[in-house]
């Protein structure tokens, strides 16, 4: 199986997907998912990470952050996540080996209406593996946090994405997230979107021609395609959750 890319440039939004060692179920306990979320606050506590939207589901993560500017927030965030949650689960369970299936993978964001989809697709996860008929009923994402206004241990940067979604206030914020929430069930906008989760960058042309310049040797041999285009990087086996297991 080729191994996924990590692509960083500073100031951009990142969708992070990461799946769990052979696509196992090491998070199928409510424990272990508060786990993985716990670290995520202490990363944002420890690297002033800023995170924009997550969901954990039973074998897989998604993540969306904005790079700060220092090149390596994104990386030290991410293994003190991974790297505390796989050693838990394995000192808890008498358990060697690796938790997480190789590296994760990173895919870069227009701030525009991709940055809408790619928040309302993190938040419909679990609506699509037929966990939950709404975000509002999963508890280890993001949507009841942008829907709420709680303030000790949030993990949400709600100024950051209010600034990149051009909305200027908290109230204007969760109407339009419940809206967009409810226009994709509505639309039953629930299949997997390879391009937010195999894709080096999802944008117009500009922005993607712009993401493969700054990547340069890194970005040799990725593909253009699409008006609505995305650089594609090698294919990768399916997110998709089975939570019958």
């Amino acid at each position: 199986m080729p191994r996924a890319k990590r692509h960083f440039l500073p100031g951009y939004a990142w969708h992070i997907t990461h799946r769990c060692h052979k696509r196992e179920f090491l998070l199928k306990f409510a424990k272990d998912r508060s786990v993985w979320i716990s670290w995520l606050f202490e990363a944002k506590k420890r690297y002033k990470l800023s995170i924009l939207n997550y969901t954990v589901t039973s074998n897989h993560v998604h993540l969306l952050v904005v790079d700060s500017g220092k090149r390596e927030t994104i990386p030290k965030s991410m293994q003190l996540v991974a790297g505390r949650t796989a050693q838990q689960y394995n000192l808890r369970k008498k358990r060697k080996g690796a938790f997480w299936e190789d590296r994760y993978h990173a895919t870069a964001v227009e701030t525009n209406h991709h940055l809408i989809s790619c928040l309302t697709y993190i938040d419909l996860n679990v609506v699509r593996a037929g966990v939950v008929a709404h975000p509002s009923e999963w508890e280890f994402g993001g949507y009841a946090e942008i829907q709420t206004t709680r303030q000790r241990y949030s993990i949400i940067n709600r100024r950051a994405l209010m600034e990149l979604l051009g909305i200027h206030s908290t109230d204007a914020l969760r109407q339009s997230h419940s809206m967009w929430v409810g226009e994709a069930l509505s639309r039953a906008e629930l299949v997997r979107e390879a391009k937010l989760t195999e894709s080096v960058a999802v944008g117009n042309r500009n922005f993607v021609e712009t993401i493969k310049a700054k990547l340069g040797i890194r970005a040799k041999g990725r593909r253009i395609s699409g008006d609505d285009a995305s650089t594609l990087c090698e294919p990768q086996v399916s997110y998709n959750d089975d939570f019958k297991a």
